[in-house]
């Protein structure tokens, strides 16, 4: 009775993101009720390994007793400070500079939100302030990668390159920009990492040359490419970009929100690449999704610049629960689990991962295999050689995220026909063979699917 109750109230009341709301209304919810490690159930008790970590953000996998402590003594001690009038709270102090301490280069400020997608429009109104500081406001042109995801607020949705999120909304803006994704498996040079790296290259460049490198004031790219497929650049690739930004005197901005905190081995994928962006966001792994919050960390330059403009004045931007100290304590305490030995677990883990999702490349509907630590994807096809997408009639986003449940995995199921991981990184091998396993089953049932079988015979 509780069970039904609660999925009447949720179709009248609780607004779901990213959900048709129509269908939702018919299908109802399904309640999660409890979560340990790696592991979730539901209110029915049935019990599934959470494949994606929520939304790519329990990093540090359920039911850490030391996160919940942490924020449990910070709300008796000091539940809330402002960040205005000059206050602040030791929490977020020390999460500031710890987090400074472990970046890359000189990225030494770090401004708190409640997110990812807030943290991106962050971004967007320091970068306006950094040119008006400088005199130089005709800077105002803004370039993301298509594929890309920067969130989907008001302005951070239309430097998001996927059409779903633009679909309604009047967005992207006419000061928003894209150059084509390096998607390897179907880029139209080939699968060569130094042509796609050219392709890139000349891509940006044609398009500062369009649009005059006078008016571009920046350049957003993930290290992974997360809700557009996990799509993986070849090595190289991101440092190749930041130099073509750096010789036009435009910033370059990393979105870390998913890759960051392990996802991809280290705490931060950029560092993979020898890359120092100008300005960095995080989110998810930060506080390991047991709290809202995340952060944009600022170069000395971008900082000084803003600082030296304003003067005496204040720089207007602001939130109320920025830099909140219940947030700021469990992602201190988040941090020390990365260091003492959940990203070392995390490396372990990932290596088994890739090996196993490689492992299912024989497949007959396994396409390509992708993926770097615990961030990982299988792209479906019924043709290999021609490369041929899933039919939209196999309804691969809702059937397969359902065959997937059935078998008592979480993954994301794209509607294109890729599976989506990013298991917690606390996984054992035995929840990573578990994935792996649910997985083919998963793969087997599809195969069977009459729609498919229809494509693949045709």
């Amino acid at each position: 009775m509780l069970a039904n109750s609660l999925i009447e109230l949720d179709r009248a009341h609780l607004v779901h993101p990213f959900s048709c709301y129509r269908s939702h209304e018919e299908t109802g919810v399904r309640v999660l009720k409890s979560a340990k490690g790696a592991t979730v159930t539901d209110a029915s008790g049935k019990t599934l390994l959470d494949g994606f970590a929520g939304l790519w953000c329990v990093n540090l996998g359920y039911g850490q007793e030391s996160i919940v402590e942490a924020a449990a003594k910070q709300l008796r001690e000091l539940p809330y400070a402002t960040g205005y009038f000059g206050l602040g709270s030791e929490p977020a102090i020390r999460l500031a500079a710890r987090l400074a301490e472990l970046a890359p280069g000189d990225l030494n400020h770090v401004y708190f939100t409640l997110g990812g997608s807030d943290a991106i429009d962050s971004t967007i109104r320091f970068i306006r302030y950094f040119y008006h500081a400088k005199g130089t406001p005709q800077k105002d042109q803004f370039i993301s990668v298509e594929h890309g995801y920067h969130g989907s607020s008001t302005a951070g949705s239309g430097l998001t390159a996927i059409p779903a999120f633009h679909a309604g909304f009047g967005v992207p803006y006419d000061w928003q920009h894209k150059i084509p994704s390096h998607y390897a498996y179907r880029n139209p040079v080939g699968s060569d990492p130094q042509a796609i790296i050219d392709a890139s290259v000349a891509a940006l460049r044609a398009k500062i040359a369009e649009l005059g490198a006078g008016r571009v004031a920046a350049f957003y790219a993930e290290p992974i490419q997360g809700s557009g497929g996990v799509l993986v650049p070849p090595t190289g690739w991101l440092k190749a970009l930041h130099a073509v930004c750096k010789e036009h005197d435009i910033l370059f901005v990393v979105d870390e929100v998913i890759t960051a905190f392990g996802r991809t081995g280290p705490l931060f994928a950029c560092e993979e690449d020898d890359v120092v962006p100008d300005l960095m966001t995080t989110a998810k792994g930060l506080t390991s999704g047991y709290v809202p919050m995340g952060a944009v960390f600022i170069s000395d330059r971008v900082y000084n610049t803003i600082a030296d403009g304003a003067g005496k004045a204040p720089v207007g931007h602001g939130y109320t629960y920025s830099a909140h100290p219940v947030s700021a304590a469990v992602g201190l305490e988040c941090l020390r689990l990365y260091e003492d030995s959940l990203l070392e677990n995390g490396r372990k883990a990932g290596k088994r991962l890739m090996e196993g999702l490689r492992s299912l490349a024989d497949h007959p509907l396994v396409g390509d295999v992708r993926g770097r630590g615990m961030l990982a994807a299988i792209e479906l096809v019924t043709d290999k050689e021609r490369k041929t997408p899933l039919p939209a009639a196999a309804d691969p986003g809702r059937r397969i995220f359902e065959r997937a449940w059935a078998n008592g995995l979480v993954i994301r199921a794209f509607n294109s026909g890729i599976l989506g991981f990013a298991p917690p990184l606390c996984c054992t091998e035995d929840d990573i063979d578990g994935i792996l396993e649910r997985t083919r089953m998963t793969l087997d049932q599809t195969l069977e699917d009459n729609d498919v079988r229809s494509a693949m015979k045709g």
